[in-house]
């Protein structure tokens, strides 16, 4: 439909306020970008390219819903390669050398009898008890059998990977939290 113009008038074009947001910008980023976005949440390229190949995702539950489904389906080999590319979780400013020794001496038993090193989500905790968490999940996930901790350290990295592509869409650029460039940690 044709604007009608009166003499005198000028007709300005409707000017809508289009706001880009996180996840729009995924939506149509780059596939090259997604991929290594996704990589920083999650170091398994079958996961990456699932979740990326589904794009667009109408809202964040959808995408999260997504990247759950495809960590459900990682091959025992892609597991051990995504786990292989983890990092500790940093503890937080202000933890005491002893806190350190300890969280190292758990983690070194750990990759012992497990061959990779400790996954666990802390992205919800308050950082006096991210230490405390650690320390108690670690001794208590070693009394596992092999088969039990790889289905708990798949559950792990599911919820590291929601919980990293989240931080990531809300603008927080790299979606790790640890200062590991390659493998960004737990």
């Amino acid at each position: 439909m044709t604007p009608t113009h009166l003499p005198g008038q000028v007709a300005i074009p409707e000017q809508t306020r289009h706001t880009s947001s996180p996840l729009d910008h995924f939506n149509t980023a780059p596939l090259e970008d997604v991929h290594h976005t996704l990589l920083t949440c999650l170091h398994s390229p079958r996961w990456a390219h699932r979740v990326a190949d589904h794009r667009p995702y109408p809202d964040l539950e959808s995408l999260l819903a997504a990247s759950d489904e495809a960590a459900y389906d990682l091959t025992a080999a892609d597991l051990a390669a995504a786990l292989a590319e983890e990092t500790l979780p940093e503890l937080p400013d202000g933890t005491y050398s002893a806190a350190h020794t300890a969280l190292r001496a758990a983690d070194a038993a750990y990759e012992a009898k497990f061959g990779h090193v400790f996954v666990i989500y802390v992205g919800n905790l308050p950082p006096n008890e991210v230490l405390n968490h650690v320390l108690a999940g670690i001794r208590s996930r070693l009394t596992n059998d092999p088969e039990e901790e790889r289905v708990v350290a798949a559950e792990e990295l599911r919820r590291l990977a929601k919980g990293r592509l989240r931080d990531a869409l809300r603008g927080a650029g790299n979606c790790a939290t640890s200062p590991h460039p390659a493998a960004p940690g737990t």
